[in-house]
């Protein structure tokens, strides 16, 4: 699987799932450079095959709508969708 790293400061593990196509999806990583934070990200419409399945069962495991984006932080607080004042809450920034 192709998960993206992107350097910054440690707010925290961050894993965002998204789709390469969806503006929220955009919205959602701008915010997360603009603050400067590390994150990882999986574009998964642009996986195919068993590495999508995986894919789309890790984001039901949190989000079972499988709506994007999705982002996981600490493996224990999940975020659905662009929101910004929740994000920066949970990063405490």
């Amino acid at each position: 699987m192709n998960i993206e790293h992107v350097q910054g400061k440690k707010a925290g593990k961050l894993m965002l799932y998204a789709l390469s196509t969806c503006g929220h999806c955009r919205n959602t990583r701008k915010l997360l450079t603009d603050l400067g934070v590390e994150y990882d990200y999986l574009y998964v419409d642009l996986l195919q095959g068993q590495e999508k399945e995986q894919a789309i069962a890790m984001v039901e495991k949190w989000n079972p709508d499988c709506s994007f984006p999705t982002l996981v932080i600490n493996d224990s607080k999940c975020i659905v969708g662009f929101k910004e004042a929740d994000i920066k809450e949970a990063l405490k920034l």
